[in-house]
């Protein structure tokens, strides 16, 4: 008589599948929220490249930093001014300074969320070469700020 063999996993063998696909999400989901939020902040670039473009051009030819009253003339009138998905801007008056309010928690990551990144214009007064931009955040994490941005908190 032939002895019948038992095919399929032991319980001991499934436990330890569990146990490694358990350790590899503890690894891979906060990786992964760090990289959405990060994707949120570099919203703040992308969606104030075409501000900051007229903001130079306006700057370049008058010799001045735009007021509130030529924001409108230029495309950039309205409160906000700049308004994203994840964050929404708004215009200083007469500097230039974009400063971008990433909207709250919920809809933009925990981390991130009604966090600030300022976009500051050079200085006009002996300005040669090109026209270059600093992106800073004294609130939002240094790891979670896009390349050219730096964090300027404690």
């Amino acid at each position: 008589m032939k002895s019948q063999m038992q095919t399929g996993f032991t319980l001991i063998e499934l436990m330890i599948v569990v146990a490694i696909i358990g350790i590899l999400a503890a690894v891979a989901i906060p990786a992964y929220q760090d990289y959405t939020q990060r994707a949120q902040v570099s919203e703040v670039l992308t969606m104030t490249s075409g501000a900051k473009t007229a903001i130079a051009e306006y700057a370049q030819s008058n010799g001045a930093y735009p007021a509130t009253a030529d924001l409108a003339d230029i495309g950039l009138g309205g409160t906000p001014a700049i308004d994203g998905s994840y964050a929404s801007a708004a215009i200083g008056d007469g500097n230039g300074v974009i400063t971008v309010s990433m909207k709250a928690a919920g809809v933009a990551g925990a981390d991130v969320g009604g966090k600030d990144v300022t976009l500051t214009p050079p200085a006009l007064a002996g300005l040669t070469g090109s026209f270059k931009w600093t992106c800073a955040s004294a609130t939002i994490p240094e790891k979670l700020l896009p390349k050219g941005c730096s964090y300027t908190g404690t």
